[in-house]
């Protein structure tokens, strides 16, 4: 499919126009913030393709918080158990090309132009039929799908390690037959699509959730993997367990993080997993959020693998892959002296679970967030998570046209952080330059010998413009 770039393997010119050209044709449809509760132009379009989701091995993860980290150490682990991958995560920091990787990579804008104009014809197909029966496009979301589900059969991959965007049901990845569906902890985000309890959002993301094709020739008993749960989500998944008669593993009771301990630039665990103890892994990502994305993974990818009781993966396999783990936009340092992170935390859940790490993970003297969020998005439940933790808060605008204004931040944020502790600049490097600032403020020589931080966070846009900013490739 992918024409030859130049010698250094960077795109040249022409396909970064090319790119542009297809991004911007791809704007024009429906965004992934719009759904609609039908997998009708999905299927259709995967049948006309000779329905190329088949043709390997899928993991599926759904969830509110942790989906992209958990799906990036999947990708990892199996990595190093020697099985090429395909991994799809959503939405991107940088580039749009991040959404669809192989061998953990992101493919070149050059693949992705081609993968779209190879598949052009065929979309246009079903948008046609969808528009003579009432209805809408393909979206942007349900495209770039099935450019990833191409481009997987194209590689060829052993595995496609697929994060579901919205929900899971009517999710436009659900068309695959996964043999391992794995629920990150679910939370609320997305009310206005997904529904406004823990029990209606559950229910949609235990779509992912499917009993064995009656029709494989080699039959695959699926396995489902838990996080742990608020009580109310996890009745409903389990529930949805039973309906599809997969087996079931539960973290904090078939598996689960035994022990952790800061390390430099990381953490050692030691993790329960379905095969026994997996002792001395270092992950070099901080945060007990992220240790229990770990164990996850590993729960997940011991079942694709069909470990348990008396079979165990390889330790140094496992070792090896947790430690080649990266999570661009997840507590990411990007610069020391002071220390300037990236999180892209944009929900209560997300911002406390950043709260958490920032206090037990560091020291800082002085900490400093530079926060800009959507206008959709709870914006007073994640001030209200980060306000213990931070000295004061510079309100940002991150330039997407779905972000929330700064005078209406500004107005959220002064009830819970006081009119001395909130700063406006709605340009973001100029928001980042005054948090710098800020937290470079000494007190007396003791404060001076501390350390001082600033973090960048409130959205996934948000941290993205923040990495691009600081000189950071997509990947």
């Amino acid at each position: 499919m992918s024409a030859p770039q130049d010698a250094t393997g960077i795109p040249t010119a022409d396909d970064l126009a090319e790119f542009a050209e297809v991004e911007a044709e791809l704007d024009d449809r429906w965004p992934e913030t719009k759904i609609e509760p039908s997998l009708t132009r999905m299927v259709a379009l995967m049948d006309v393709l000779g329905s190329p989701q088949k043709g390997y091995a899928s993991i599926h993860i759904a969830g509110t918080n942790g989906k992209t980290s958990v799906t990036r150490m999947i990708d990892s682990l199996l990595t190093a158990l020697h099985r090429r991958t395909g991994r799809i995560t959503s939405p991107h920091l940088q580039l749009a090309t991040e959404r669809i990787s192989v061998d953990g990579a992101p493919i070149s804008p050059r693949l992705y132009v081609d993968t779209y104009r190879e598949l052009e014809p065929f979309i246009t197909m079903v948008d046609d039929s969808s528009i003579a029966q009432g209805g809408p496009r393909m979206s942007k979301f349900e495209v770039l799908t099935a450019m990833a589900y191409a481009v997987f059969a194209e590689a060829p991959v052993d595995v496609a390690v697929v994060e579901t965007g919205l929900g899971g049901t009517w999710d436009a990845t659900n068309v695959i037959e996964p043999s391992v569906a794995v629920i990150t902890p679910i939370a609320m985000d997305h009310a206005d699509y997904l529904g406004d309890t823990l029990t209606a959002i559950a229910g949609e993301k235990a779509g992912i959730i499917k009993p064995a094709n009656a029709d494989d020739i080699v039959p695959v008993d699926p396995v489902t993997i838990l996080a742990a749960q608020d009580p109310e989500a996890a009745s409903v998944l389990m529930a949805r367990v039973a309906e599809a008669e997969t087996l079931v593993a539960r973290q904090d009771s078939e598996f689960r993080v035994l022990e952790r301990r800061t390390a430099v630039g990381g953490q050692m665990l030691e993790l329960q997993g379905l095969g026994g103890v997996y002792s001395e892994i270092f992950l070099p990502v901080h945060g007990g959020h992220q240790a229990n994305n770990a164990v996850l993974a590993l729960a997940a990818v011991e079942a694709f693998f069909g470990a348990g009781a008396d079979r165990q993966l390889d330790i140094d396999a496992v070792r090896a892959g947790f430690a080649a783990v990266t999570t661009p936009g997840r507590l990411e340092r990007v610069r020391t002296a002071p220390s300037v992170f990236l999180d892209a935390a944009h929900n209560p859940h997300g911002a406390a679970a950043l709260a958490r790490s920032l206090v037990e993970e560091f020291d800082f003297r002085r900490l400093i967030a530079v926060v800009g969020v959507m206008r959709d998005k709870d914006a007073v439940g994640l001030l209200t998570a980060l306000e213990p933790v931070v000295d004061s808060v510079v309100l940002t605008n991150n330039g997407s046209p779905r972000a929330m204004d700064t005078t209406d931040l500004a107005d959220l944020a002064l009830p819970i952080f006081g009119e001395d502790r909130v700063d406006v600049r709605p340009f973001l490097p100029e928001a980042v330059e005054a948090a710098v600032a800020a937290a470079e403020e000494t007190g007396d020589e003791l404060d001076q010998m501390s350390g001082a931080g600033v973090v960048i966070t409130g959205s996934v846009v948000t941290a993205g413009a923040a990495r691009t900013l600081f000189g950071k490739d997509p990947s």
